[in-house]
């Protein structure tokens, strides 16, 4: 038996769907866990490109079966939208992609209330991705969720009507506008019947596929950092992110998981507001232009920084990290001088990122090493002793910083375009 657990060991975006992609190769099972389509997972193969919000990465592997526990919530619409896509281009995901039951719904109240929210806070808003995730995730935790497993009986329709009494009070009372019921429920009933043959009760699948050996491929949505406690709270996720939400969220036992891969961006990124001690902010700069991305759930650009090892440091202790798949390395090529942040400061001593919360961290001084860079091309790189010298180093120094050896190395976004150690 085999549980390997990835995790992005950043803000997200570190390129985990690409990642899942190759891993998936010799995997039997393939599944989410947590989070939901506010997490955006990017693929390229011979399929084509792909950006995919709730479906696994994984999927792509012919002999893979999708797995999407009750730990992930669901905006039906998105969902209905990915399968036919993915069948569409060829992938087959009938019969082979099953839905927990006791996945929460994400309700229109949901994502007008996401919106109403952050629009109150103003200045202070958390910088959602407005499609829900936080609203649905309250409901979930205070009983007021829906679930697929309500529309096979007369729960859904009771449960509807008693959360439109609820939220529409809100909203009204927020600026927005109430939602009427019997639209709710006819739209809500129709994607039923079209998800309904994917949906089945999981546990005792993964619990056989587990007794018979199998390999099971757990993809972790949203980042290390983005973790509702050992993030940037409250600039985070409504989800825990870490391995262990793989117990709550498909009902794997924690001493199952028995590889842990931290997927690593060779710089950082960051979606929204919070802290992040190595933005670059002249935008002006030749790294700043280099490391320029635009997210693929929201389409808005990304903040950029430099490569933060407390960070990586932080995330491998957390997740107990066996291994590194390192991306994006190729974005490096160019500059002749690269800053790594070593170590923060905060009123002259050096502290960790877990002694301090968000408001802290965005205090703290960063302590950085500068590292010569590279100027060759690097994406046809096959292995680790083709890479130049220097980018050799700096993967030692991701190694060395986090106590985890780095595996994969990708030079490039295609799925052959990553160098296997």
């Amino acid at each position: 038996m085999t549980v390997i657990a990835v995790i992005g060991s950043q803000w997200g975006d570190e390129g985990k769907g690409k990642a899942v992609d190759f891993l998936a190769e010799r995997a039997d099972y393939v599944a989410r866990f947590n989070g939901g389509n506010n997490a955006g997972h990017t693929v390229i193969n011979e399929y084509g490109a792909f950006k995919i919000h709730l479906v696994p990465s994984g999927i792509f592997a012919k002999n893979a079966v999708g797995l999407i526990g009750g730990g992930v919530v669901i905006d039906p619409a998105v969902l209905i939208e990915e399968i036919e896509m993915l069948n569409k281009a060829g992938v087959g995901v009938d019969g082979r992609l099953w839905v927990s039951p006791r996945s929460h719904l994400i309700m229109p109240y949901h994502k007008i209330l996401d919106g109403l929210y952050e629009d109150a806070k103003g200045a202070g808003a958390t910088g959602t991705t407005r499609r829900g995730i936080g609203p649905v995730f309250a409901d979930k935790v205070s009983y007021n969720g829906i679930r697929w497993s309500d529309f096979a009986s007369d729960a859904f329709e009771s449960r509807l009507q008693m959360q439109l009494e609820l939220k529409n009070k809100i909203i009204l009372a927020l600026g927005g506008e109430a939602l009427k019921y019997e639209a709710v429920r006819d739209e809500y009933r129709g994607y039923y019947a079209k998800l309904k043959p994917y949906i089945r009760e999981l546990f005792s699948m993964v619990q056989d596929g587990l007794k018979a050996d199998k390999t099971f491929l757990l993809e972790q949505a949203m980042g290390t950092f983005l973790d509702t406690d050992w993030g940037t709270y409250p600039f985070v996720t409504a989800s825990t992110t870490i391995p262990s939400a793989a117990s709550a969220g498909l009902g794997i036992p924690p001493r199952y998981i028995t590889n842990v891969v931290g997927v690593t961006k060779a710089y950082t990124t960051r979606v929204g507001a919070g802290p992040m001690p190595t933005e670059i902010h002249d935008t002006d700069s030749e790294a700043y232009k280099n490391f320029g991305e635009v997210a693929a759930t929201t389409g808005r650009t990304r903040r950029v920084g430099w490569l933060d090892l407390e960070l990586i440091k932080t995330a491998a202790q957390l997740s107990g990290m066996t291994e590194i798949c390192l991306t994006k390395l190729d974005v490096l090529s160019g500059l002749k001088e690269i800053q790594v942040c070593v170590e923060y400061k905060l009123n002259g001593e050096t502290v960790r990122y877990a002694d301090v919360d968000a408001y802290g961290l965005d205090k703290v001084a960063c302590v950085y090493e500068t590292v010569p860079g590279w100027s060759e091309d690097i994406s046809k790189a096959k292995s680790f002793d083709e890479l130049p010298v220097n980018a050799q180093k700096y993967v030692k120094m991701v190694e060395e910083a986090a106590g985890v050896p780095v595996r994969w190395i990708g030079v490039g976004p295609a799925r052959d375009e990553t160098i296997r150690r």
